[in-house]
């Protein structure tokens, strides 16, 4: 059975660090502490007192002081490591912990989970190719040598890599490294541990090299276990659910997020609030449990992403400069189908199509698989048509040689609708308002990954008010931009009071809308 050794990086809260230490090894696994250098002595003489009796306990031999972005960061996981192999014999696995981190499983399950993949798990992908680092620097952590801290040094920092590409002082990645990047929240075999430190011994070389390189505890364990582990042992992944805000700050768990931390597909969760007591207490009970089945939904990340949103709504601060000065034509007139069930909508563009002869395009802006001709690489993507969204549509009014063209856009889309009725081309919409019941709320939860095959009934309960909610305050934004010339199909409405503001919407003759609002099935699942 796997034996796990953690591996535990803290600066703070030696109460804390004390009970999370005594609960992760009480069920049989190991811990190896670093605790920083800059924190004050009695905090780490006060840890010492209270786990140093502890035999599935060790302290790293050397203690330093650490600096985020730093070298110093893998220094200190490595004298923690080091530690850790030196007393702990019978430990299996070696897990990467910091102290704001709490398991949301048992211990048997996280046991049960490593012994069923002989594998290590490290998020560890392509540092120049991948999308990893979204802003700042990002070859120039590697080639320019940095010898000072980015948050407590900022000027010497700059001055010292704007000095370094003024003068050339470029170096060499080491040639038979491909360099990885990824979380440093890892999970990593024994026999994988002791290659890492042997080749830390063998190649002083590129020991001096990431020495000098910015954030390394993003790319030295990445690399070094791509290069010294087959690839199909290796998954991609890390074992300790974290998420991000769209400001790159780490989101942080707090009482009421026990249910949803339980239904992630991970061993631990980052960060914990250390207000949430109540949430510690509950983990810290779970862990030594045993017989406890999970139901593993994992929509934790876009259920934050959907909730967070809906808090964000507005518009842009200014037009685009490529868009400033665009416009559609003062002639042409930009006919908007606006509905949440994107099927109703289609099948109504389908029959107007076939009775009026109108080009009408589906969600351009919502579905990459919309069909577009070919307007020299403008509509290969969807962020492509959304950035240049006038342009491609004077070229979509251009290729059908028409002054009137339909396109449907969902309700959440006011910023493209603000921008497209402050053009100076007529344009007009119809909203088509459905019933939504239970069964197809939920269905589109699934769709858009708010819930999972998994959910528990009571989370998808929880999540049904909010997402009716939002369907309707989508419409209610709707009304109150107070666009003009906005009409309204309802599907609680007869064909007969339908065709009424579809001939409006289509300026056509009544008779022709109300064989199109006639359409079987149009409102249907």
């Amino acid at each position: 059975m796997s034996r796990i050794a953690y591996i535990l990086l803290c600066h703070k809260d030696p109460d804390a660090i004390i009970r999370q230490a005594e609960r992760l090894t009480a069920t049989g696994d190991f811990m190896s502490i670093h605790f920083d250098a800059r924190a004050p002595r009695e905090d780490y003489e006060k840890i010492r007192a209270a786990l140093d009796g502890n035999p599935a306990i060790t302290f790293a031999r050397k203690r330093i002081k650490c600096g985020w972005g730093e070298w110093s960061l893998v220094q200190a996981t490595l004298h923690a490591v080091e530690a850790a192999v030196e007393d702990f014999p019978r430990a299996t696995h070696f897990y990467m912990l910091s102290g704001d981190c709490m398991p949301i499983k048992t211990a048997e399950f996280a046991h049960d989970f490593l012994d069923a993949t002989d594998a290590d798990y490290i998020e560890s992908f392509d540092f120049f190719e991948s999308d990893w680092i979204k802003t700042g620097l990002k070859g120039e952590r590697l080639i320019y040598r940095h010898f000072f801290n980015e948050r407590n040094s900022k000027w010497l920092f700059y001055t010292s890599y704007e000095w370094q590409k003024r003068l050339g002082l470029t170096r060499a990645i080491p040639e038979d490294l491909q360099i990885m990047i990824g979380s440093q929240w890892w999970c990593l075999r024994r026999r994988t541990i002791e290659q890492v430190l042997d080749f830390c011994r063998a190649r002083p070389d590129v020991m001096r090299f990431f020495r000098t390189t910015w954030i390394p505890d993003e790319t030295f364990f990445q690399t070094l276990v791509r290069h010294l582990v087959p690839r199909q042992e290796i998954r991609t992944r890390t074992l300790t659910f974290l998420m991000f805000s769209d400001y790159g700050m780490p989101v942080t768990f707090y009482n009421d997020h026990y249910d949803l931390l339980l239904s992630q597909d991970f061993l631990f969760a980052r960060k914990i609030s250390p207000e949430a007591q109540e949430l510690k207490r509950r983990l810290g009970a779970l862990y030594s449990a045993t017989g406890v089945s999970f139901q593993l939904s994992n929509e934790g990340r876009s259920l934050y992403k959907f909730l967070t949103g809906r808090g964000r709504i507005g518009q842009r601060f200014a037009p685009r400069f490529w868009e400033k000065e665009a416009t559609l034509g003062r002639d042409r007139e930009l006919m908007i189908v606006t509905c949440k069930k994107w099927h109703v909508a289609k099948r109504l563009l389908h029959e107007v199509r076939q009775r009026t002869n109108l080009p009408a395009i589906e969600y351009l802006f919502h579905e990459q698989s919309t069909p577009l001709p070919d307007l020299g690489g403008i509509q290969a993507t969807l962020e492509k048509r959304t950035r240049h969204r006038r342009a491609l549509m004077r070229m979509l009014f251009d290729y059908y040689q028409t002054d009137r063209l339909i396109i449907c856009l969902d309700p959440a889309d006011l910023d493209l609708m603000h921008d497209f009725y402050g053009d100076r081309s007529r344009t007009r919409m119809l909203e088509i308002q459905c019933q939504f019941s239970d069964e197809y709320l939920l269905g589109h939860a699934h769709r858009v990954g708010l819930a999972g095959e998994h959910t528990p009934p009571e989370v998808e309960a929880r999540l049904l008010p909010t997402i009716r909610n939002d369907v309707i305050f989508e419409s209610d934004r709707i009304r109150d931009a107070e666009f003009p010339h906005l009409y309204r199909m309802r599907e609680t409405n007869s064909p007969e009071q339908n065709a009424v503001p579809l001939a409006a919407f289509l300026s056509i003759p009544h008779d022709q809308a109300r064989e199109i609002a006639q359409t079987p099935y149009l409102f249907s699942d």
